[in-house]
């Protein structure tokens, strides 16, 4: 097991990272946002400068499971190795539901759900985010696993308001709200109750309660002092008004003590019971229930949307943690995705560990964490699983292509253009692999940087053709991103295609040719002033630096 000494982002299958890197009882909180196994496909969806959709997107993720020899192996893994009663469960559900897609989406959901059970520490909880489809399944496979004693909660998230014109064809009701699953590991689980200030029903529960205002234009209501069990060392009278036969719920000198802070009421006639005031502005809100629709999605016109498909809002999560952990707790989602739970870890001052299966989503991450709070992988936290030196960066080459062209794209600081199905077979992308977008002059014209990534041998045809490409599209300018060192013959070609003058009067080189261990080391693309590639995270106005990961052994 090695040992983790800070805010971490991993790269690759979460079960085996699982295995190799988290000891046992060494996290606070599990979410995780898995695919739902709804058959659908994801893209990453990437807008142009003027907010407009462009061609620009890629898939992000295919939540199709099947029935395949990953999936047999997974099933006789739980039923060989995993506790007695878990190869039991997936044993009966396999007789139940069959060999099918469904069954090959929780045999991959259960043996990462028992080594995330092994994580989480006695004190620790767990929230699983699914759909209708599949909750009924994944509640049976927790309660198997973490036992049914410790379910806390399913929580119904309202994630939309339900008015799509769809429905009016639909043959059921509108689907428009989440499962989150709460379980806890024990007994011993934090969880810290929420409130909510801003519900139209707390509104209305203010409005309808809270009738007086003091002597200061505080809204409060009076509330009873009589005690309900009889209490001789309470029974006093008090500034004439007798005490209640059963006696005061608190003592003359609280009673005291309440007058001279001015929270008690007292009748205007002496036969009437004092009463405590009980001020709207000292409630600490409506308590949240487990049904949330106070928690809005995020839509495409939302400031918070960075274009990833299954974004979650910050809010949803910030509730999530602010729940279930405490300052300087460890946070662990395993589907991290664009990042949502780790950004409101580190907002709120915890640890956090991320891991996910694609470049795509860790630079998301990366980006996004840079411009909420500033701090840079390497420096302020760790990526593990991202080639660090040129041999890495050939075998990711080697073992996935697809993956490797979008790390470095990344690099480069270019999104990725097209990509269709699940390994990322080029779409229409026209010989385009990324695009990096700048700005031209003071009227912030537009324009774009057109980016091939190469991983094989290359040639002086390779810079032709991005040059023709260039000019097709009617960019202003090309870069090319190499494994292989270039030849004189690219280079020569590059420079012959001479220079692009900005309207700020500064010229760069139409054609650039940059390799992989260039970037690697900090190189950057030569440019006018740059514009964000990825829509630009809001920055948080306050920020700590990583907290240390005080749970590893």
């Amino acid at each position: 097991m090695i040992k983790l000494d800070r805010n971490t982002l991993f790269y690759g299958d979460n079960l085996p990272i699982l295995r190799e890197y988290i000891p046992d009882e060494s996290v606070d909180l599990i979410y995780l946002d898995p695919p739902f196994n709804s058959s659908r496909t994801y893209n990453v969806l990437f807008k142009d400068e003027s907010g407009h959709e462009s061609d620009a997107q890629i898939t992000a993720f295919e939540d199709t499971w099947h029935w395949n020899q990953s999936a047999e192996e997974a099933f006789f893994d739980l039923v060989q190795n995993g506790p007695a009663h878990v190869s039991k469960m997936i044993r009966a559900m396999r007789d139940f539901i069959g060999t099918n897609q469904m069954m090959a989406y929780l045999v991959m959901m259960a043996i990462r759900l028992v080594d995330l059970h092994r994580v989480l520490k006695p004190t620790g909880s767990l929230y699983l985010h699914c759909d209708p489809t599949a909750s009924h399944y994944l509640k049976i496979i927790l309660d198997a696993i973490f036992k049914p004693e410790n379910f806390r909660n399913e929580i119904t998230w309202k994630r939309r308001v339900g008015m799509s014109s769809a429905v009016h064809e639909s043959n059921r009701f509108g689907v428009c709200t989440d499962i989150i699953l709460f379980f806890a590991k024990s007994n011993e689980a934090e969880f810290n109750p929420q409130y909510n200030l801003n519900s139209s029903e707390y509104q209305e529960y203010i409005k309808a309660r809270f009738t007086y205002l003091d002597e200061n234009g505080r809204h409060f209501q009076p509330t009873s002092l009589v005690n309900p069990s009889y209490r001789p060392n309470l029974i006093y009278d008090y500034k004439g008004y007798q005490s209640p036969p059963n006696g005061w719920m608190i003592t003359k000198e609280k009673m005291e003590e309440w007058d001279r802070e001015g929270r008690l009421y007292f009748p205007d006639k002496l036969s009437g019971r004092i009463r405590r005031k009980s001020f709207a502005d000292e409630l600490k809100g409506m308590p949240v229930q487990n049904l949330w629709t106070d928690i809005y999605e995020i839509n495409s016109q939302a400031a918070e949307r960075l274009g990833y498909p299954t974004q979650k809002p910050l809010a949803l999560l910030e509730r999530i943690v602010k729940a279930s952990s405490n300052e300087g707790d460890t946070i662990l989602d395993p589907f991290c995705g664009c990042g949502t739970a780790i950004a409101a870890a580190q907002k709120l001052k915890r640890s956090w560990i991320g891991i996910d299966i694609t470049h795509l989503a860790i630079a998301l991450q990366k980006y996004r964490l840079k411009d909420m709070f500033n701090i840079d992988a390497g420096k302020d936290y760790k990526v593990i699983g991202e080639p660090t030196d040129l041999g890495s960066a050939r075998q990711l080459a080697s073992e996935n292509r697809y993956q490797f062209q979008w790390w470095a794209l990344s690099l480069a600081k270019a999104k990725p253009i097209g990509g269709e199905g699940k390994t990322g077979k080029k779409g229409k992308d026209r010989g385009i692999d990324g695009m990096i977008n700048f700005i031209d002059d003071k009227k912030e014209t537009v324009k774009d940087v057109l980016v091939q990534v190469k991983s094989g041998k290359v040639k002086s045809g390779d810079i032709r053709d991005l040059r023709g490409t260039v000019e097709r599209e009617g960019a202003s300018m090309g870069v090319f991103v190499t494994l292989e060192t270039p030849t004189q013959d690219m280079e020569t070609e590059a420079v012959s295609a001479g220079f692009y003058e900005s309207g700020f009067g500064t010229k760069f080189p139409k054609i650039q040719i940059c390799t992989v261990e260039e970037l690697q080391k900090g190189y950057q693309v030569k440019m006018p002033p740059f514009r964000q590639t990825f829509k630009q995270a809001k920055k948080e106005e306050t920020q700590d630096k990583p907290q240390q990961l005080r749970m590893m052994k």
